[in-house]
């Protein structure tokens, strides 16, 4: 019906009601889907919205900055135009407004803005954001720290240099003595923030760390929240991940202990960063995979591959289990006794198991490992000819040494199956057979 032209010249109405409920009707037709926030771009309103902007009241602020993010939420090129258009400054001058109401309203903006990509990230931090949005944290009202802290997550996903701009600032202080905070929403931001800043570089990662975060942060695990749990989890994660110094800070402060409980009490993707912390940790070195073994670490992991549906959630189960029992025969048979290589052959063998879940549950890295013959047992009957290479492999180190194991190995039936398979003349797999098979007297054999 034409009604954007009807509106924009309201915006420079004399009554700075009839300013404040136009802006508010522009900004939710554009907060409403793409295409009317398009519409308000081609219309040509940001402009006059812009020059509207510096002399009024704090409602007519408020109304603007809501059509700015409301535009600029959609997509990086609305949010380019609001850029384009000198928005940036006026949402700045806003940051230091008396009203935390407008201070609130600009963060917001600013934030939806940033949020697309580095680009326009970079255009929020060269109009000089991130040192007011960090005065804006240490302000008494929590809606306003809470956005702050939001925008400033938004700021440094993107790239290490953009996280360093918000660490030059001064943020990591003031965000982790918010870790307490009794606001469950602000925790979450905060917690988001810090993830967001340690996840890029051993470097940032050390910072946040030499905040104190530790063990403050084992206590968001157990809140009653639960993107509390998952978003303090997630920042676990992204520490563990850098270094086996820092993974071992972490098992030091009671992290590893701390996160199985969480995995143990949640359900679905909360439990994803827990399961993939423990799968770093792990990775690092045969002692922090066995940190994760003597936590008992082993069965929630299990558990999370029987108990989920999501196959990205079993997928990072399976690779958490395959980095604690790749290391040493010890921590392979850690995981074989907890009989979980059946349920991990099974995932591997379905065909409705995304390709992801497949590559993650081949069991490769335990079996090349593991030397606990019952566990390999029930294993013989099911495996695919790529799997069970290693399985005989594994028997053929095994046999030769020991005289209880050679014996089971004919009453269960082992040595049979053994005799069944078609190997390759010549193949590394014919080797295995004939290895096992040269443990016994010929007539057994036969």
């Amino acid at each position: 019906s034409g009604v954007m032209s009807l509106l924009r010249p309201l915006l420079l109405d004399v009554v700075p009601t009839i300013q404040q409920t136009a802006a508010l009707a522009l900004g939710r037709l554009a907060n409403y889907n793409d295409d009317l926030a398009e519409a308000v771009v081609k219309g040509d309103i940001l402009p006059q919205l812009v020059c509207s902007l510096s002399e009024q009241n704090r409602f007519y602020k408020k109304a603007a900055a809501f059509v700015l993010r409301a535009v600029g939420k959609h997509s990086p090129q609305l949010a380019q135009a609001i850029v384009q258009c000198g928005a940036l400054e006026m949402l700045v001058i806003y940051l230091e407004d008396f009203d935390p109401g407008v201070k609130e309203a600009a963060s917001w903006a600013l934030g939806y803005i940033a949020r697309h990509n580095s680009e326009l990230s970079q255009a929020v931090v060269d109009a000089g954001a991130v040192p007011l949005l960090v005065l804006c944290i240490q302000e008494p009202e929590i809606a306003l720290k809470r956005i702050a802290a939001s925008t400033l997550s938004d700021i440094s996903k993107h790239s290490p240099e953009l996280a360093q701009t918000v660490v030059d600032a001064g943020a990591i202080a003031h965000l982790a003595q918010m870790i307490l905070n009794p606001d469950a929403k602000l925790k979450r931001q905060v917690l988001s923030a810090l993830s967001q800043i340690a996840k890029h570089s051993v470097d940032l990662a050390e910072l946040v760390v030499e905040a104190e975060i530790f063990p403050v942060v084992l206590t968001c695990l157990k809140d009653s929240d639960e993107y509390v749990k998952k978003n303090g989890a997630t920042l676990i994660r992204e520490i563990a991940k850098h270094t086996p110094e820092l993974s071992q800070l972490i098992v030091n402060a009671g992290g590893v202990a701390a996160v199985i409980d969480c995995i143990g009490s949640c359900r679905g993707t909360v439990r994803l960063p827990g399961i993939m912390m423990l799968g770093y940790v792990a990775a690092h070195s045969e002692n922090l995979s066995m940190a994760v073994i003597v936590s008992k670490g082993i069965p929630p992991l299990c558990t999370c591959l029987v108990e989920e549906h999501e196959d990205h959630i079993k997928a990072a189960a399976a690779w958490a289990l395959g980095q604690v029992g790749r290391h040493t025969p010890e921590h392979a048979r850690a995981v074989a006794v907890a009989n979980v290589l059946p349920t991990l052959l099974a995932m591997y063998m379905d065909i409705r198991s995304s390709e992801d879940l497949q590559m993650k549950a081949t069991l490769k890295s335990i079996l090349q490992k593991c030397t606990y013959l019952p566990a390999l047992e029930p294993l013989l009957h099911d495996a695919p000819p790529n799997i069970m290479k290693h399985i005989i492999g594994q028997f053929s180190k095994v046999l030769p040494h020991d005289s209880k194991a050679r014996r089971l190995f004919v009453t269960t039936g082992g040595l049979k199956k053994v005799q069944e398979i078609k190997a390759e003349p010549g193949s590394l797999l014919q080797e295995y057979i004939n290895t096992i098979n040269n443990c016994y007297p010929e007539e057994i054999v036969r």
